[in-house]
């Protein structure tokens, strides 16, 4: 694949996957010719056989709390399933935190291609993708296995896996009435799978199970990309 068509392909994948309905990718602007000056701007640097810098601009971010589900909900943490499915496009590597601001003024390097995601009637914002390395596919079976030996750096890099059996939404008179005894409905039937999330992202569904007086809890689907919530 082209340098051309990878960019095209990222910005797609970011329009798709971000939590707002009814955005599409309207086509590609200079570099350096947008002004991201009073946009929230949120980043993340792509490091693999083929490295990268993403950077998403927004016209507004109101849409953040709701995706959140929470007054508090940080751009950073609502977008970063957005930004994973852009790495998807990119063949093996590893996404980093993502970080509020332009890093190195990716809108303004004229090597970065810019794309502008619309809602259908405006501007949404501004996705822009700088691609430091060569395409994998020029890579050698040397250079694929120092890659392959960086990543086993992180093997043993342990993440959070959590069981949810399901949430449910309360005002906070309701909360402050709280006492023991009080049952409270959750918005998951009985029966119904769990949620198996992995550093807050839900990857799998399973069913709680007993191990040895443990509760454990058997996967029973692993979740592609595409079906995990936004």
């Amino acid at each position: 694949m082209s340098n051309l068509a990878l960019h095209a392909s990222a910005a797609e994948r970011l329009a798709a996957s971000l939590p707002v309905p009814g955005l599409a990718v309207t086509g590609a602007v200079d570099a350096g010719a947008r002004d991201v000056a009073g946009t929230t701007v949120v980043s993340a640097s792509f490091v693999g056989s083929l490295s990268a810098d993403f950077a998403l601009a927004l016209v507004s971010a109101e849409f953040v709390a709701e995706a959140g589900g929470r007054t508090t909900a940080r751009p950073t943490d609502v977008l970063r399933p957005a930004f994973e499915s852009v790495a998807e496009a990119f063949d093996g590597g590893v996404l980093a935190e993502l970080a509020d601001g332009d890093p190195a003024a990716v809108f303004a390097d004229p090597d970065a291609a810019v794309y502008e995601i619309s809602d259908g009637g405006a501007p949404f914002g501004w996705f822009a993708v700088r691609i430091s390395e060569g395409l994998a596919g020029a890579a050698d079976a040397g250079d694929a296995a120092s890659f392959a030996g960086r990543l086993g750096r992180i093997h043993d890099v342990e993440m959070a896996l959590t069981v949810e059996i399901g949430r449910t939404r309360m005002s906070v008179r309701d909360a402050l009435a709280m006492e023991p005894g009080k049952v409270i409905e959750l918005d998951r039937s009985a029966g119904a799978p769990v949620d198996v999330l992995l550093n807050g992202r839900k990857i799998a569904l399973g069913e709680v199970v007993v191990v040895d007086q443990d509760y454990g809890v058997r996967i029973t689907r692993i979740l592609d990309v595409a079906e995990a919530p936004r």
